[in-house]
């Protein structure tokens, strides 16, 4: 057996995984929640429109031919690159004369005690605290900067990357919203790495789609980089928003933000909000992401614009220049120049593959605000009061009742908005996040990072590994997701293995085939981990399902002689899906993408049904009154698995006994099974984070602030990961929706602090016996 190396003595040659013309089309948006949008922003011709390699640019890119042009291509392209980016010279005066402000100039925003009266203050001085704030926010884009810096980053993604793909298709849909008269777009994205503000905007204006503002996070930068973030189109929430409601300098800050956010909307400048976090591992909406959002509904509330066009983005990498940060940095964490740089020019002499971005398709947010307003309701019951009775074995769940989700307070937002309106935002981001996700192409490296952490962790010959990757690949494409490659599977899986080369060791055997064993090592695993968590939304009701089943295997084991007994247990669908929602009701709507026209209800049906169509639940035939061949006439509706209607009463009275008492047994088939063990890891990160995060209860101090508390569970799940090699549970993200889970569930209490709420104990949980019964409640969903 003789050992491999990658960088030498196997020669790979480059493979551009992007051949094929024709592609699943992905994206559409929700037809129930916009079906006029649905309608208007599509046609069938789109879907042949083939893909484009963005950073490519040869002669036919410019006006010019010749032998000097083929050399200066990328020069003379930027140089023809339209850039508006002009901003108004009375900026400042229109923003003074905004109705917040001259609200606040006037005195009728109520000031805190003991302010004195500002009204004989002068017109400039208001100017000049008005030019302080805007100064935080925004600076004047220079376009000769603009031009130098595209320059420069297309010389560097041509060295990083094989290509940045994006579909034809989907571009000329962006146009057609773009096209709209008087409405500008907006752009909601998801977050990868830090890359994606330069490369996004790279994109808009390189495809003739305007030059957007990009928003950023004030804190993850220095000075230095914020003005020159601020000179190529950031924006930046000012410090003074985050002040108390009641003080002055904080009323004048968010009116002045708020204007601004409607002028560039009044001008028909694009802005790129992303949802997420930098370096999340999950997905899940971001505090300020929401700010934004809500920033973007209060104009398009007051009329400043008559509609706005939405437009939720998916990027995916092979593999992301600073994904070693991934999961590992807080998004507060201030990242250096010099640490940005150096991330740059490692990445560049890697080599990181490809890079593909998506866009869904648009839709109208006044289509939007009016069917949610229709059909919205802010009735429900909080995490508290449906699950812990469960837990605490007092009574049953409360199965038929809709999770009431938790969102920033108004007290605490930059724009008062009501419970009704709040909910509406809350509903906007976590639609467009659900819609940027499923739009986001699977790439290969992700696939292969899969199988390597949940199926082949001893190591595996290449030829089944190429089995099991065309496998997957299959699985994926049949629930709607796009794959981001093409081509000869040996090929694509090579370059996959090549970009893994620091994880994983190849030996070549006798008999003419290469075993590939991943690596052991900490960072080897880690970046495993990272990778494959891309295959999670993919599969994610089908994971939360065969949880649930799991869970039901693990009450029956103590009454059965031996472990091998499971396989005759036959499971009753209505107990299946109880146990289903009791998990959907634990977990986060936004990192189960659970869209918010469809209730939780409903998605637990669906979860059932595709355990059932995947072949994992096989019907059982049980004894009955009824034969087989009865051909008596039924309801079409209660022959279903699952009720098209959301609404709890229609559909208790349709879920006849006939559905909820199906039975089924789990497939024994091969290959069903390593699928069912496969979809039980995709979910067992975040449900073994929750459950040692139970454990840390029990070395909790006294009471302390959320930021060191999650700082202090981070540190114990490191320690943890290192002593059963478990570092898909060392994630940032995973530890915030931990807690997140923690405080709805009642588990942790929060008080108000300076600055940031600090956390303590409840008092149930104060009482070594409710932990246990915590811990045990979610051991029982861990696959093992």
């Amino acid at each position: 057996m003789k050992t491999l190396d990658l960088d030498s003595e196997w020669k790979l040659g480059t493979v551009v995984p992007f051949l094929g013309k024709c592609r699943p089309f992905v994206g559409y948006c929700c037809q129930r929640c916009t079906p006029k949008s649905w309608e208007f922003f599509f046609h069938k011709n789109m879907i042949s429109l083939g893909f484009c390699n963005v950073i490519k640019i040869s002669e036919g890119n410019t006006r010019f031919r010749g032998w000097l042009v083929r050399r200066l291509c990328c020069f003379f392209t930027v140089c023809d690159w339209k850039i508006c980016a002009d901003t108004p010279s009375d900026l400042q005066k229109r923003i003074f004369h905004s109705k917040r402000v001259q609200d606040i100039v006037c005195q009728k925003v109520p000031q805190s005690k003991g302010d004195a009266p500002e009204t004989s203050m002068p017109v400039p001085q208001w100017m000049q605290r008005i030019h302080s704030i805007l100064c935080q926010i925004q600076s004047s884009v220079s376009p000769l900067l603009l031009r130098l810096s595209h320059w420069v980053l297309l010389k560097l993604l041509n060295q990083m990357f094989l290509g940045v793909i994006i579909h034809n298709g989907q571009l000329e849909m962006v146009r057609r919203a773009a096209e709209v008269p008087d409405v500008p777009v907006v752009f909601l994205s998801t977050h990868k790495s830090q890359l994606d503000r330069l490369l996004l905007q790279l994109l808009l204006i390189s495809q003739g789609l305007g030059t957007p503002r990009v928003t950023c996070e004030y804190k993850t930068y220095p000075s230095k980089c914020r003005t020159l973030l601020a000179l190529l189109g950031g924006v930046f929430l000012p410090q003074g928003v985050e002040q108390a409601r009641d003080s002055e300098q904080g009323v004048l800050s968010r009116a002045v933000l708020a204007s601004y956010v409607e002028e560039v909307l009044r001008s028909r400048q694009p802005l790129l909000i992303f949802l997420e976090e930098a370096f999340a591992g999950a997905p899940q909406v971001s505090a300020s992401s929401r700010e934004w959002l809500s920033l973007v509904f209060s104009a398009f509330h007051s009329g400043t614009v008559p509609d706005i066009m939405i437009v939720p983005i998916g990027i995916s990498y092979d593999v992301a220049p600073d994904s070693g940060y991934r999961g590992k940095v807080s998004s507060t964490q201030t990242l250096s120049l010099w640490t940005s740089l150096w991330t740059i020019c490692r990445a560049a002499c890697r080599g990181l593959g490809c890079v593909r971005v998506d866009f869904a398709q648009p839709f109208s947010l006044q289509e939007y605000v009016a069917n949610s307003l229709f059909r919205q309701s802010s009735s429900g019951k909080c995490l508290e009061e449906l699950l812990l009775p469960e837990i605490l074995g007092k009574r049953c769940s409360i199965l038929d009742c809709e999770k009431l989700e938790q969102w920033s307070p108004g007290s605490k937002g930059i724009i008062a908005l009501n419970t009704e309106q709040e909910i509406l935002v809350y509903n906007l981001g976590l639609h467009t996040l659900s819609a940027g996700v499923s739009c986001s192409a699977i790439m290969a490296v992700q696939i292969m990072s899969a199988l390597f952490l949940h199926k082949h962790k001893e190591g595996v010959f290449l030829s089944q590994l190429m089995q099991d990757f065309v496998w997957l690949t299959e699985e994926i494409l049949l629930r709607s997701y796009d794959v981001g490659f093409s081509g000869q599977v040996r090929d694509v899986v090579l370059h996959a293995l090549f970009l893994l080369r620091h994880c994983i060791s190849l030996y070549h055997l006798s008999l003419g085939d290469v075993l590939v064993v991943p690596k052991k090592t900490d960072e080897a695993m880690t970046e495993l981990s990272q990778h494959s968590t891309a295959l999670l939304p993919v599969f994610i009701q089908e994971a939360v399902g065969v949880c649930a089943a799991s869970a039901l295997l693990v009450e029956l084991l103590p009454y059965l002689g031996s472990p091998e007994q499971l396989r005759d247990v036959v499971l009753v669908q209505e107990e299946l899906h109880n146990k289903t929602v009791l998990l959907v009701q634990l977990l986060p709507r936004d990192f189960l993408l659970c869209q918010p026209c469809q209730s939780l209800y409903n998605y637990c049906q669906v979860a059932v049904d595709k355990l059932i169509q995947c072949g994992l639940l096989v019907a059982e035939e049980m004894p009955s009154d009824v034969l087989v061949c009865d051909t008596a006439q039924k309801r079409f509706t209660k022959r279903l698995l699952w009720k098209a209607t959301d609404d709890f009463a229609d559909s208790d009275s349709d879920y006849s006994d006939e559905t909820g008492n199906c039975c089924f047994k789990i497939s024994q088939v091969e290959n069903c099974s390593n699928f069912f063990v496969f979809l039980c890891c995709l979910l067992s990160p975040l449900l073994k984070t929750l459950e040692r995060a139970t454990v840390f209860l029990w070395e909790m101090e006294s009471p302390q602030s959320e930021s060191q508390y999650v700082e202090k569970l981070h540190c114990f799940l490191a320690r943890k990961a290192k002593e059963d090699s478990s570092f898909e549970c060392v994630c940032r993200t995973l530890t915030t929706i931990s807690v997140r889970i923690y405080k709805e569930l009642g588990v942790l209490r929060e008080a108000v602090g300076q600055g940031e709420p600090i956390l303590h104990l409840s008092e149930t949980f104060r009482a070594k016996e409710n932990q246990e019964k915590l811990e045990k409640f979610i051991q029982q969903f861990i696959y093992s």
